[in-house]
C-alpha cells in the first residue's frame, strides 16, 4: 500500500512538472498574424473615422449641442 502512494505521488509530481514546463501562449507566427490583423483593423477604423460621413455626423451633433438653449 505504501508503494502505491509513493508511485501516485511520483506520477503527480511528474505531471505537474510537465504542465509547468509546457509552452503556453502565442508563438512568433501567432504574434505576427495578430499584429498584422490589429494593424489592418486600425487602418480600417482610421478610414471610417476620417471619412466624410463620420465627420459630417459629428459636426451635426456638435452644432446641435451648441445651438441648444439652456433654460
Amino acid at each position: 500500500m505504501r508503494t502505491s502512494i509513493r508511485t501516485l505521488e511520483w506520477n503527480l509530481r511528474n505531471r505537474l512538472l510537465l504542465v509547468a514546463a509546457a509552452e503556453d501562449g502565442m508563438s512568433t507566427a501567432e504574434y505576427a498574424i495578430g499584429t498584422i490583423a490589429a494593424a489592418a483593423f486600425g487602418a480600417v477604423l482610421y478610414g471610417v473615422v476620417t471619412g466624410d460621413s463620420i465627420v459630417n455626423a459629428l459636426t451635426k451633433i456638435i452644432d446641435k449641442a451648441l445651438k441648444t438653449s439652456v433654460k
